[in-house]
């Protein structure tokens, strides 16, 4: 059965979107004519403009077009949509972020504080890992996927504790540094270690595990968080399997697998963005430290 049965704004998030686009509108002003508001404020290069835009775009594929609603439907989607939403928007909206930026954002009275306290490796870590697999335990997710307000709530807070959870990795304030070289390393491999489990949990099982994926009732009550109730109301479902072909296990396993694939991807294009950064810098060193050899002493 086509998608098209939901209509454009279950499918397309018109306000989302135009939530997205004044965001967008906002970092502009404030990135152009505002910025000497801000002491110390520099010229954002393009690269930073596009690193904020892709992270826009990819919070809207996630959370405002189909992706979402086909979360609703396949497990595998809900997964792939979780690895966007965790694991790719974060690290490009933080590096989008000019330094200047971060300090007027983080350097505030209760802020800061917060901030030092989350943004810490080992807390920031536990948070999101620890979060993320509670998320994904049945009785928990079927009851959060059925209700608005706690679906929210959930969904911001893992969100909140995966900046946290990168914003060690890749922040460029250089007094908020709080990992170099092989600790950064050591910093991803312990985060795919930590989300390992949950995944395993979700591959190897050898039932559904959800109630949201598998019970027509509360599958229906599931859409109903994107799925406008008027809408709803006039539609004629009996489960998930109008639309997905796959098994409900090999969809579960597959989400598993997604979201384990898209993770090792990333880590992995995080692996490459550190050592690039610490072979320039080496390189730069080197340079340096050349330049004061050959350089003609000082006649006395």
């Amino acid at each position: 059965m086509s998608f098209g049965i939901f209509g454009f704004r279950a499918l397309w998030s018109p306000y989302f979107l135009v939530v997205m686009i004044l965001i967008t509108l906002l970092y502009f002003l404030i990135i152009g004519p505002w910025r000497s508001k801000f002491s110390e404020s520099t010229p954002v290069s393009t690269k930073q403009k596009l690193l904020f835009i892709s992270s826009i775009v990819a919070l809207y594929i996630s959370k405002g077009s189909p992706v979402d609603l086909l979360g609703h439907i396949m497990f595998s989607a809900h997964m792939t949509q979780m690895a966007i939403l965790y694991l790719v928007v974060p690290p490009l909206l933080i590096l989008g972020i000019p330094v200047w930026l971060w300090k007027a954002i983080i350097y505030r009275p209760v802020i800061k504080p917060l901030m030092k306290v989350f943004t810490n490796p080992i807390i920031a870590l536990i948070l999101f890992n620890g979060v993320f697999s509670l998320y994904h335990v049945p009785l928990v997710f079927d009851f959060v996927k059925t209700d608005p307000v706690y679906h929210a709530a959930i969904t911001t807070i893992i969100f909140f504790a995966a900046l946290f959870m990168w914003f060690p990795l890749l922040n460029t304030l250089p007094e908020w540094k709080s990992l170099t070289g092989i600790k950064k390393v050591g910093y991803i491999f312990a985060d795919g270690v930590l989300l390992t489990p949950a995944c395993a949990l979700i591959i190897f099982a050898t039932d559904p595990m959800y109630a949201t994926y598998s019970e027509p009732q509360a599958w229906i009550n599931a859409l109903a968080l994107c799925v406008p109730a008027d809408m709803l109301s006039g539609l004629n479902l009996t489960g998930p399997e109008m639309f997905n072909t796959l098994p409900l296990l090999e969809d579960q396993q597959l989400g598993g697998v997604l979201m384990k694939i898209i993770q090792e991807i990333v880590y992995g294009t995080i692996l490459a963005y550190i050592f690039f950064q610490w072979a320039r810098k080496e390189r730069q060193k080197d340079e340096i430290d050349m330049k004061k050899d050959f350089s003609p002493e000082p006649v006395k």
